[in-house]
Formats: C-alpha cells, structure tokens, sequence
C-alpha cells in the first residue's frame, strides 16, 4: 500500500515534470538556436576590449554584450571574471554577468510559453534597472581597496564550473557584414557548436528545475505556497514577494533557465508578480555560484555581491511590480503552464517536431563539422596560459 502510494507520488511528479517539457520544447530549442546564432558573429576577445570603465556608454555596451552570450549561468560568471583578470572594470563585468543571465532570447522565451508577455516584459524591464541600481550601489559603497583584493584573487586562476566553455571563442571574424557570416558554411557550423555547447552547459539545470518543479507541483499543496507568499494579504505580498523571492532561488540549487518552470509553481502557488521577477533574477546568487565568487573573489568580495545583488534584486523587481500596477499591466490569473503530460495534435507538437528536426540538423553539423566530443570534453577545463596554475579552495 505504502509502496504504491509512493510510486503514484513519483508518477505524479514525473508527469508534471514531462508535461512543462513538452510544453516549452520547441521554445527552448528556438532559443538556443537564436543564441548560437548570435554568439556566432560576436566574438569574445571583441567583448574584452569594450570594458574599460564604468561609464554609462560601458554599461550599455555590457548590457548588449551580456545579452548576445550564452544563458548558462555558470559560464557567464567564469568569463566575467575572465573579462575582469584581462582588464575590464568589475563593475561592468557584473554588468555583463546580470545581462548575460537576465536578457538572453531563450530566457525570454521560455518565460512567455511558461508564464505570458507580462512576465516576459517585466524581465526585460527589470533586468537594466538591476544593473542601474548595481551601478549606484557599487559607486557609493563598493572601496578600491576591496576591488584590488579581488583582482589578487582572481589572478590565483581557481576553477569554478564551466571555464572552458566561457573562453571558447568560436565567432565567425571576417570583414563581411553580419547576415552573410552568419549564412556561411563557417556560420552555420559556428551556430552549431554554440548550440551543442550551451544545451550541454545548462541540461542539467533545465531538466533539473523541470524535475524539481514536477515534485513541488505534485506533492506541495497551493495552501503551503499560499500560506508562505501572504497572498489573501494584498499589500504585505507585495512587498514580501521580492523579498523571499531571492531567498527561495538560493537554496534551489537551480539557475540559468532552469528556475522558470520552479517560478511557474510559484506563481500558481500566491507569489507576487513582484516575487517571481525576483525568484528568476535570482539565479546569479544561488549557494553553487556563491562558492565560485569566494573562490574567485575571496570571502569579503563574495558576501559583497551576496548583499549588493540580493539589493538590486529586490528593488528591481519591487519596482516593475509597482510600475505595472499602476499601468493596469499586472496579471492576476495564475494560469502558468504546470501541467500533467498530456500528447495530442496540437501546435506544441507540431513546433516540436518541426524544432526536432532543425537541432537534429544543428546537431549533425556539430559532429560532422563542428567540435565533436573532444570540444564537450574541454567546457570544464580551462584553456591556455591564461590558467596555467589553478589553486583549489
């Protein structure tokens, strides 16, 4: 009886899991696609150079920079320190870092076929005042002194996750414009391999954050959520949303895009508008990468980033919720995609196929023309001089 009773649990949570995967299949494929696309044509030592200071042009430069990267949050955090320890202003180098994880097409994707517009508008709204408000933060409260003592640390090369694969530089550089470098065979085989790259970087975050979301969409009831969010209390979940948004995401252990289907449960659990903007920001403060910035930036730095980030986080997010609400743009019905695995003809199994098939292709191209195994073998090693002694924390 107790067995069955538990293998209908896990039957539960693993169709929940299947479902939101179906669901959101061809988006994450389309998205990936995008971002290789762009990835192809914007290359990494270009990004090195662009990051001199701090400036307002610097910051919107890291901005599109981060935006045009890859979503995994690892690799996005070892090459802002790449950028770093090769000269660029930390401050836009976290600028990067936020963009690169908050401002990504797939991201964007992913949000609207799991969650709607509103969601994916407040992202793309609250991410830049993130990194406004860090800017301010960093310029009022962030001293030389601590900013040199990470730059010492930083230069002591320890690993964190993903290195290699941040350093790949695999941009298409030639004097053509960007459609016919990105049409050509070394394009297409560029676009491939980020492809292959950024789905091996983040796998296990996505079906990771699909698989935990499954669980707490079968087994937590809506009343836990409800009771934890305040939500038959308007205006303390307002604030609260943004505040224990953060704090959910740092013990879930899952970033990159992988926390928006957990937002997804959120949401449908009472969580604010707000809360789940700051649940999704989130994902560059969870326990794994603030052990990669005290082994990258020491102790201090990295409670440093913890307070700073964590501040923008909540502030941003409380701020898109109180803009939207007073345009009337706040959505109310908590309708997110959390759905047990149902197939029929429909248009998501119709995209599907049709997606399938195209990173089938991109796929192929990467055995065939790309960087095959020995290139997946190289994302969690570093490459080059650049790292020739690491220390181990």
């Amino acid at each position: 009886m107790l067995l069955g009773s538990l293998l209908s649990s896990l039957g539960d949570a693993l169709s929940f899991a299947f479902g939101m995967t179906w669901e959101v299949l061809w988006a994450l494929i389309l998205g990936f696609a995008l971002s290789g696309a762009v990835q192809a044509v914007v290359a990494k030592e270009e990004m090195r150079r662009l990051l001199p200071d701090d400036s307002p042009r610097t910051l919107a430069v890291a901005t599109g920079l981060g935006a045009a990267s890859s979503s995994c949050s690892y690799a996005s955090v070892a090459l802002a320190r790449s950028l770093f320890r090769q000269g660029a202003n930390f401050t836009a180098a976290m600028a990067f870092e936020i963009a690169s994880t908050n401002l990504v097409i797939e991201l964007g994707i992913i949000i609207w076929v799991l969650l709607g517009w509103q969601f994916v508008l407040g992202e793309f709204v609250g991410a830049p005042l993130m990194i406004v408000l860090l800017a301010v933060i960093f310029r009022l409260f962030l001293k030389d002194r601590l900013v040199g003592e990470a730059r010492h640390e930083a230069e002591q090369g320890r690993l964190g996750s993903m290195e290699g694969h941040a350093e790949m530089d695999m941009a298409v550089a030639n004097d053509r414009s960007l459609w016919r470098r990105l049409a050509s065979p070394q394009g297409f085989t560029a676009t491939a391999n980020y492809f292959v790259m950024d789905w091996a970087a983040v796998a296990r975050d996505v079906f990771g954050g699909l698989l935990i979301a499954g669980a707490l969409a079968a087994w937590v009831p809506n009343s836990f959520w409800q009771s934890l969010f305040f939500e038959s209390h308007d205006t303390l979940a307002l604030f609260w949303g943004p505040l224990i948004g953060p704090l959910v995401a740092i013990i879930s252990f899952v970033c990159s895009i992988g926390n928006v289907p957990l937002a997804a449960v959120l949401w449908n659990g009472g969580i604010s508008f707000g809360g789940v903007l700051a649940f999704i920001f989130a994902d560059l403060i969870i326990l794994p990468i603030l052990d990669i910035y005290r082994r990258y930036y020491g102790t201090r730095m990295a409670l440093f980033l913890l307070g700073s980030f964590y501040a923008t986080m909540v502030l941003a997010a409380l701020a898109v919720e109180l803009l939207f609400k007073a345009l009337g743009l706040t959505p109310t019905a908590r309708d997110a995609k959390v759905e047990m695995a149902t197939l029929s003809w429909n248009y998501t199994t119709f995209l599907n196929i049709i997606f399938l098939s195209f990173a089938g292709a991109l796929i192929y191209r990467y055995f065939k023309r790309g960087g095959g195994i020995a290139m997946l073998r190289m994302m969690n090693k570093p490459m080059g001089d650049d790292h020739a002694h690491h220390a181990h924390a």
